[in-house]
């Protein structure tokens, strides 16, 4: 009972006092956070239930450049591709819709949902099939468009995914409404998330990408590198303090002989980076 008294207390106090401070609206967000983050501390309002408001602030500043998958780890399908060919790279990625391109990835022709082709599950039916009967139309996004904005129009047209594309009208990436709620209630795992998962992947002679959340042990194994995990269980953590504060997309950064460049990033941890071997090693990385 006292436990209720005191939230009933606090939010009255709350309510009559926040039309008081006047300043400016991003002011008043400050002035908001404030009180809330003083009521978790007092026991009004869980940790949990602070960081989705605190992510619900985030998504209104944040951009789909911010936590689009990038253009790199994209799993697409060639439209050439048979029912055949199709089912194993879709139960390999468990992922439910994929881009279908003609040539290249800037060739995105439709999306397909993995259900749509569960009327294909004989030979009798695979005579019959055709692509574009199945294919669902893609929706393009600016990288600049803001989360909020994004959310709203997921909503309204119930797409759950669209294509990034940068200034210049080329594919950069894609994004679905799960990765906008991630934002607001933290990672959603479901059942092929701890088998998706290639962590690392090589683009080139001395070029890879690897998820933020790749353990620093796996990174050693794969490059037969010593980086040290004591302070640290990811290759995030450890790029994230050799930089000093938590990076924004395109900052760079050398350990040991690496040149890790920030790929994707949101206001709470490094989704994906890029990372380069270097020619020449580089003497002093910046890790203690």
């Amino acid at each position: 009972m006292n436990k209720l008294k005191n939230k009933s207390s606090w939010w009255a106090d709350f309510l009559r006092n926040f039309g008081t401070n006047k300043g400016s609206s991003k002011d008043e967000r400050a002035y908001l956070l404030e009180q809330l983050q003083q009521a978790q501390a007092r026991g009004v309002i869980g940790m949990e239930s602070l960081a989705m408001i605190e992510g619900v602030f985030q998504v209104s500043e944040m951009r789909v450049r911010d936590i689009m998958v990038p253009r790199a780890h994209v799993v697409v399908l060639q439209e050439d591709m048979t029912v055949e060919d199709m089912l194993p790279m879709i139960a390999n990625s468990g992922h439910s819709r994929f881009p279908v391109v003609d040539e290249s990835l800037d060739e995105i022709v439709g999306i397909l949902l993995a259900k749509d082709l569960s009327r294909y599950s004989d030979e009798k039916s695979r005579s019959d099939f055709d692509l574009k009967d199945i294919l669902r139309p893609a929706i393009f996004v600016p990288e600049s468009k803001r989360l909020n904005v994004l959310l709203k129009d997921f909503r309204t047209s119930r797409n759950h995914m669209a294509i990034v594309i940068d200034e210049y009208s080329g594919v950069s990436g894609l994004v679905t409404i799960e990765d906008v709620l991630e934002q607001i209630v933290g990672e959603i795992d479901d059942e092929h998330d701890a088998a998706d998962v290639t962590n690392i992947r090589r683009h080139g002679f001395h070029r890879y990408s690897i998820r933020g959340l790749t353990p620093i042990s796996e990174f050693n194994a794969f490059f037969d590198t010593e980086l040290s995990s004591e302070q640290f269980d990811t290759v995030a953590g450890i790029v994230t303090n050799v930089i000093g504060h938590l990076p924004e997309r395109g900052e760079e950064v050398t350990i040991d002989n690496y040149l890790f460049k920030v790929i994707s990033a949101n206001s709470r941890r490094i989704n994906n980076l890029q990372v380069t071997l270097l020619s020449e090693p580089v003497v002093d990385s910046g890790v203690e």
